[in-house]
């Protein structure tokens, strides 16, 4: 099944280093050009430029989103939480391509369509479930006592929150910083409809690609996005490990 899984990657990653023009196996050869095309194409630099931007700040505003909604959903005692919570997290359970059709008509109206901005609100709107999810699975376990005994001390909300809550929480909330990141990185529907010639993103840029021209180019992009996805990985499973050294510790 793990060879199954993968065996599209496998296929694509030795296609990025032919020194042939066409996506043919066998190799005709060994080269690096496409990694250098990739590198000095201004298309092609750009569009990864877009999704970094784009990524990296729908990344902080989930992060401050997502952590307000799990420590509201986490205090909060009501029939309705279920509901609400729900309601939260559908970005995720909703098809990609009604949200995309959703956020464009409610963009459009207001100007926000082929601009920066409404493409950091709509990945914003799709990340922010993650950092709700990971954040209130660390909240799950988090002594609410805490929080009052640094309260009867004179600490305002906002000291308890960044010297107490926030270190207890913190690897719940980079967990849920790397997903909403490659859940930005990595997204193209949106981008569809509502991104401008200016705002293409690196996944727009290879789907663009593929309809259009196919180079051995997006073989190298393709590989580039996978290596991301595994650093994000490698580094989800370090910080894992790492709080569960440190439950082991306190325990």
């Amino acid at each position: 099944m793990f060879i199954f899984l993968i065996a599209p990657i496998l296929a694509i990653m030795p296609l990025s280093f032919s020194s042939g023009s066409y996506l043919t196996y066998p190799l005709p050869g060994l080269s690096l050009r496409w990694y250098d095309d990739f590198i000095n194409s201004p298309r092609w630099m750009n569009s990864l430029k877009n999704s970094m931007i784009i990524g990296v700040a729908s990344t902080l505003l989930s992060m401050v989103l997502g952590t307000l909604a799990a420590l509201g959903l986490a205090q909060w005692k009501s029939r309705f939480k279920p509901l609400v919570l729900a309601f939260v997290l559908s970005p995720v359970v909703v098809p990609g391509v009604i949200t995309a059709v959703g956020l464009y008509f409610f963009f459009a109206p207001i100007g926000l369509t082929g601009s920066y901005l409404g493409l950091i609100l709509a990945h914003t709107a799709l990340a922010t479930p993650f950092v709700v999810i990971t954040v209130g699975a660390t909240l799950q376990s988090f002594d609410t006592n805490l929080a009052r005994a640094a309260a009867s001390l004179g600490a305002s909300p906002l000291d308890a929150f960044r010297r107490v809550i926030l270190p207890l929480i913190l690897p719940g909330l980079a967990s849920g910083a790397l997903f909403a990141f490659a859940t930005s990185f990595d997204e193209v529907v949106i981008v569809l409809f509502m991104a401008g010639p200016e705002q293409r993103t690196l996944p727009r840029e290879m789907f663009s690609g593929i309809r259009e021209n196919i180079s051995p180019t997006i073989t190298a992009a393709a590989v580039i996005l996978t290596t991301v996805s595994v650093i994000l990985l490698a580094t989800l499973e370090g910080l894992r490990r790492r709080n569960e050294r440190l439950k082991g510790s306190s325990a």
